[in-house]
């Protein structure tokens, strides 16, 4: 399924996995032990149902960027208890050893120090947060990943574009252990999981970033990956879309469904928020059924939508927009990004 560094995933094994796993690519659980069948009342099963709508109904879907096992910073969205201060929640969260432990997904581990205490003032646009002393008990490999995972986690919220960040109420300029540099304003645009590889002259290069995909078999998720771009490349949406194809780097654990001979036939063109691709018939990913993979189109939704001003996605194939998905899902009208990313159905 996901074509690209030869980690080729048979679509057979994928489409088991997603349907026994109950999740969909951007969900975070894996497969559980199957246990024998119990004998359940109905009583029982009305008991469970009106516990679980209780539960949903007291709760808001919230991303917080976590740590995964290979050390990328990834949303997942859990279902918080309903509060007013919802950015000072999202970071308590975000605690290790806090309220977020029973809640970890698989491979997963909090961000920040333990028995770290914060507040978030929010005040046009931009949420400043204090931490206490304990903020600075990190382990020094973490250091970008904090920022990376505060700053985006924070900017979900439509009231924040923007960071600042205190510790014992004095403002923060650099990070406190290895001394990163902390910018006046932190913001989306300052990346996340930077992949600087093929990069030789960082001043003459401006980010993009992109999503890949990330997990393993019956845990798939997607990872946003911040790379350098030529900026000769003035079209930003012809070059993500280029990276998109590129695919992510060949050290890393990451996968797409992009494969490198997939070429854009016109240069995007953008109407009221609105950007339409048109791709030649190498974007298929079965040249027999010619559907395109939904995989494929959430990765372009999810790194386009990050963009200023793009708030959906319309895809042609030689100039036909009449596709279907691997789904047999018609992708005639313009797919717009999801309200929360990785929760488990898109």
């Amino acid at each position: 399924m996901f074509k690209h560094k030869g980690k080729i995933l048979g679509y057979t094994v994928l489409t088991s996995t997603i349907m026994l796993s109950g999740c969909g690519l951007l969900g975070g659980e894996t497969k559980q032990k199957i246990d024998p069948p119990k004998t359940i009342s109905v009583a029982d099963q009305k008991e469970s149902k009106k516990s679980k709508a209780e539960k949903t109904e007291n709760s808001v879907k919230t991303e917080l960027y976590l740590i995964d096992k290979n050390g990328y910073v990834v949303p997942q969205t859990l279902n918080l208890p309903t509060t007013k201060s919802v950015a000072t929640q999202a970071l308590q969260y975000l605690v290790e050893g806090g309220p977020v432990s029973n809640e970890l997904p698989n491979g997963f581990r909090a961000v920040l120090p333990e028995s770290t205490d914060l507040s978030v003032d929010i005040k046009d646009g931009v949420a400043t947060v204090n931490f206490s002393k304990e903020f600075k008990n990190y382990q020094p490999e973490d250091e970008m990943r904090i920022l990376q995972s505060v700053t985006w986690t924070l900017t979900q919220f439509d009231n924040v574009s923007a960071v600042k960040l205190k510790m014992n109420g004095h403002e923060l300029t650099e990070m406190p252990v290895k001394g990163t540099p902390i910018s006046e304003n932190l913001s989306r645009a300052s990346g996340i999981n930077f992949d600087v590889a093929d990069v030789i002259d960082i001043t003459n290069t401006k980010p993009v970033t992109v999503y890949f995909i990330g997990g393993e078999e019956g845990s798939y998720y997607y990872v946003p990956v911040t790379r350098r771009v030529s900026n000769n490349q003035k079209d930003p949406v012809a070059a993500a879309v280029n990276e998109l194809i590129k695919g992510p780097n060949e050290k890393s654990n990451l996968v797409s469904d992009f494969t490198p001979d997939v070429k854009l036939l016109d240069e995007p063109k953008y109407e009221d928020g609105k950007v339409t691709l048109n791709f030649d018939e190498n974007v298929y990913g079965s040249f027999e059924e010619k559907v395109i993979s939904q995989h494929l189109v959430d990765a372009l939704v999810l790194t386009l939508t990050e963009q200023k001003g793009i708030e959906k996605v319309a895809v042609q194939v030689k100039g036909k927009a009449e596709i279907k998905n691997d789904q047999g899902k018609k992708l005639s009208e313009p797919v717009t990004r999801p309200e929360k990313v990785n929760t488990g159905s898109f």
